[in-house]
């Protein structure tokens, strides 16, 4: 029987905060130091002290500061994460995490409807990154997380504040073709009660240019027959971010906590296309143009609510999280198509998509003698999709008629109760933590309009197992293994084709099955002061990876869907440096070499194809005095893979300047993609089709600002260096 809202509801007392309370701290892969004199705040599993560090390590994680990355100051999520080892953003906001784009993302250590399904790229590329405090990257998390997302998980920590009294900030940036953004944050602490809040907002235009040059097999003279497609789409249109929360200490063993919160974006767009294809003789075949105008609306709005338990001991806790979480996406366009040979064809084409998510959650932490920790839990979440497509086309415009190939509906709910156990011993200089995660999986499909249903229970365990050797003070071993699934998405078992111009669809395939993966890593860290020193070699075995593959559906149409690959296999190995050059200049450098290997013998391919690619990135930071301070960041990405291709390498090189007024007042100035290189290119090459797919985005942009902090004495000092802190 389904766990229904209200028995969710009812079973939940109150539940936990703004403040995010932790479970069981992980133990370092080396020993703990003594605490830190401010509280530390803790978010699932790891204690995230209020120093200044810019990179910590635990032994199922790395720790990233963003706070003083000048890009995140004037930024939005997706340039801040672009900054962080192991990730990478394409032009259109997608991330992947060591090649690999299957990634959950979290905030605060808790799953958000704005970064999962159609649109979480758009929500990265517009949310402000003013608020994001540190990234947490976990390419092997225990099985205290949810095992979604193949490539691992990302942990986007907000700023918080435990001074009393009032605080906060404000903060704006102007840029170019009308673009700002700007917040404010405050919290005030008196007593048993703390009241805090923040306010954003963004607003973004965005010109973005395709060119598809493509050739199709023509059965009938055997030749590749050529088109070409060109697009051009601007955009404009803001990004608001709210939320509030309360804190409540009953006692000193009691919190209660609450939050609501909204994040919401509206865009305008238009758009210029143009399209022709040429027949054997050379002569042109088809040809059209369109023109159009969209809006796009996603609305993501929360209430949460945490009750903290602090029992005998230290880090003995119960903590239980209540949320009820609506995400809506309506997208609505017009368009008119003209056709030579053929007529002009008025189209209006459109979509909604409302998501609901009921997720309550409980974790028992728990030392025991000798260094021990247990911690144990439950995570019940039961969410709802309804994807509502529509669409009609007509002579004229007050004479349309609805297209029943264009118009379906689409139910998705799907259900997990897990609960899970991790343990954590040392053994001298060794330290390892098991854990074991079970879930029981319910998921049901309804294509309405072509009554086709499906239904796919399951229960699965997902193990994990992470070591930690320490040598001496300054080197670490570590060793990890983590069993983890990548679940289709809900559009991505509608079987119902979408239409995206006169000669591409799209369609799910309700016969998918979720990836499977085994990852395994070896690692070795080196840290002493402000240098640190990180080579992971790492092995990723995946089975049923989902993937988009394209096909000609006859007459220059092409059909993208989604299939599950027969295997899927890669290595790697990742290096990362921090350090001092000079008192004043401080670096971080870190690279991943990648070899990726693919066996499709079920899509057609024979063999085996396989490639190896090179990513970096590099971060120099220079203190020229204690009140102005540059800062220059650069990346590439290496050559992908893909079932029926490649992706070409992306780069960027983005610039910073920092004047500190006071302690209060800073002013910021940053540049963005100052040698115009962010560009976008995937190729298809096989016997039917051969396709380059080129995208740009108008990202190079010169932002200035200014922050403001009021409130709670002097602030701690502003510096940017990846200079390796410890977790703990």
């Amino acid at each position: 029987m389904r766990l229904k809202l209200s028995l969710l509801a009812a079973a939940a007392v109150v539940l936990p905060s703004s403040l995010a309370f932790a479970q069981a701290p992980v133990a370092p892969a080396q020993p703990a130091k003594p605490a830190a004199a401010s509280a530390p705040t803790a978010v699932e599993g790891v204690v995230v002290t209020s120093d200044s560090t810019a990179m910590r390590t635990a032994i199922d994680r790395r720790s990233y500061s963003v706070a003083n990355d000048l890009s995140a100051r004037t930024g939005s999520i997706s340039d801040a994460l672009r900054n962080i080892p192991s990730v990478e953003v394409d032009v259109q906001g997608n991330v992947s995490l060591r090649g690999d784009s299957n990634v959950t993302i979290l905030i605060d250590g808790k799953p958000s409807g704005m970064f999962n399904g159609d649109g979480k790229a758009d929500a990265l590329q517009q949310l402000p990154a003013d608020q994001i405090d540190r990234v947490e990257v976990m390419t092997n998390p225990s099985a205290a997380f949810r095992p979604d997302g193949t490539a691992g998980i990302i942990n986007l920590i907000t700023k918080k504040t435990n001074k009393a009294g009032t605080t906060g900030s404000v903060r704006l940036n102007v840029g170019p073709n009308g673009r700002y953004n700007g917040g404010i944050s405050a919290n005030r602490r008196a007593g048993k009660l703390t009241l805090s809040g923040d306010a954003g907002y963004r607003y973004d235009t965005q010109k973005g240019v395709q060119t598809i040059d493509r050739a199709t097999l023509d059965p009938a003279s055997g030749q590749l027959l050529p088109s070409v497609y060109d697009a051009i789409q601007e955009n404009e249109g803001g990004g608001l971010n709210l939320r509030g929360g309360v804190d409540y200490d009953l006692d000193k063993q009691n919190r209660l906590s609450g939050e609501v919160r909204f994040r919401g974006m509206n865009f305008d767009s238009n758009a210029f296309e143009t399209s022709s294809a040429r027949n054997a003789l050379g002569g042109v075949s088809r040809a059209y143009n369109r023109t159009s105008d969209a809006s796009l609306e996603r609305n993501n709005s929360a209430v949460s609510a945490d009750w903290r338990r602090q029992l005998k001991g230290a880090d003995h806790l119960l903590t239980t999280h209540l949320e009820y979480e609506v995400t809506d996406f309506t997208r609505d366009s017009n368009a008119i198509l003209r056709n030579t040979p053929g007529a002009t064809v008025y189209e209006t084409q459109g979509f909604d998509i409302n998501q609901t998510r009921t997720n309550l959650k409980v974790d028992y932490s728990k030392p025991l003698p000798g260094d021990v920790k247990l911690k144990a839990g439950v995570d019940f979440e039961v969410a709802q999709n309804d994807y509502d497509n529509r669409g009609a086309t007509g002579a004229a415009p007050g004479s349309l008629i609805v297209d029943p190939n264009r118009t379906n509906r689409f139910l998705y709910d799907q259900d997990v109760y897990a609960a899970y156990v991790t343990y954590e011993r040392p053994f001298g200089d060794l330290t390892v933590q098991g854990g074991l995660r079970a879930e029981q999986v319910n998921i049901d499909t309804n294509q309405l309009t072509s009554n086709q249903k499906n239904k796919n229970d399951y229960f699965k365990v997902y193990p994990s197992l992470h070591m930690g050797y320490t040598i001496n003070e300054n080197n670490t071993f570590n060793a990890n293994y983590s069993h983890r699934v990548q679940r289709p998405g809900a559009q991505d078992l509608n079987p119902y084709r979408v239409y995206i111009d006169p000669y591409n669809y799209r369609a799910g395939n309700p016969d998918l099955k979720p990836q499977q993966t085994d990852s395994y890593e070896l690692g070795w860290q080196y840290r002493k002061a402000q240098t640190y020193y990180l080579a992971t070699v790492y092995v990723r075995q995946n089975k049923e990876s989902v993937t988009d593959v394209v096909r000609d559906l006859g007459g220059g149409v092409l059909l993208t869907t989604k299939e599950n690959l027969g295997k899927n296999n890669s290595a790697g190995l990742e290096l990362v440096a921090n350090g001092r050059l000079t008192p004043k200049i401080t670096y971080n450098l870190s690279s991943n070499i990648f070899h990726n290997e693919i066996t499709a013998t079920n899509l057609g391919f024979s063999g085996k194809r396989s490639d190896t690619m090179v990513s970096g990135r590099a971060n120099v930071n220079w203190q020229a005095t204690p009140k102005d301070f540059f800062q220059v960041n650069a990346f590439t990405t290496g050559r992908r893979l893909t079932p029926q291709g490649y992706r070409e390498p992306i780069q960027m090189v983005n610039l910073g300047y920092r004047r500190k007024v006071n302690d209060k007042l800073s002013f910021v100035v940053t540049a963005q993609d100052v040698l115009k290189g962010f560009e976008d290119t995937v190729v298809i090459n096989t016997p039917a089709l051969r396709d380059t797919t080129t995208r740009t985005a108008n990202v190079r942009a010169v932002f200035f600002g200014f922050s403001y902090s009021f409130g709670g004495g002097k602030p701690r000092p502003e510096q940017f260096d990846f200079s390796a802190g410890q977790v703990g």
